[in-house]
């Protein structure tokens, strides 16, 4: 698997697929995924190259991955209609964390290991300025874990702890069904 769609998309679908009965069971119960704003920078998925073996940009890789966040938990919410679990993804806000090593090490490559520290020093200041702590970056997962108001809302996407709109591709329930039964087979829980 492209190392992002694999971890970001793929693992959640797995382990919450694994852990769907015990979820049912314990019902109420919520599945929060955490996608991102990026998923708006790409206008679909491209089911002929999930893996991105065909053309592989970093950044429209990290977008598809967060996509499919959105359509996994909207397909999940759909297909658990009644059963007292209840599925929402959102965006944590801007955040720099650790994450960012990997774009740091981009950036190393292309204008060298002087030029990145200056590169990333200055790219941590801006995202200080307009993101959030991680504290911060938090709320809106703790919110849809927990929040009393949000209980029985399923299928939506929030971000600062209410609803947002998502974009025209994170509302695609035929790209949310599809992606669904590929994941399925890609995880081998369907031959």
């Amino acid at each position: 698997f492209e190392m992002q769609f694999g971890v970001n998309h793929l693992g959640h679908f797995l382990l919450t697929n694994l852990l769907l009965d015990k979820l049912k069971q314990s019902a109420p119960s919520r599945v929060v995924t955490v996608s991102s704003l990026a998923h708006t920078f790409i206008s679909g998925l491209d089911f002929d190259d999930l893996n991105s073996e065909k053309s592989y940009n970093p950044d429209n890789a990290y977008s598809m991955s967060k996509l499919a966040n959105v359509l996994f938990s909207r397909e999940l919410s759909r297909r658990l209609e009644g059963t007292g679990v209840t599925s929402n993804s959102l965006h944590p806000g801007i955040i720099y964390t650790e994450l960012n090593q990997h774009r740091e090490n981009w950036i190393r490559g292309i204008v060298g290991t002087q030029l990145s520290k200056v590169a990333n020093r200055i790219m941590e200041g801006v995202v200080n300025i307009i993101g959030k702590s991680v504290e911060q970056g938090a709320q809106t997962t703790i919110c849809c874990a927990v929040a009393e108001e949000w209980q029985n809302t399923s299928g939506l996407y929030f971000s600062d702890c209410v609803p947002k709109d998502t974009s025209a591709a994170g509302m695609d329930d035929e790209a949310a069904a599809r992606l669904w039964e590929i994941s399925e087979k890609m995880v081998g829980l369907k031959p």
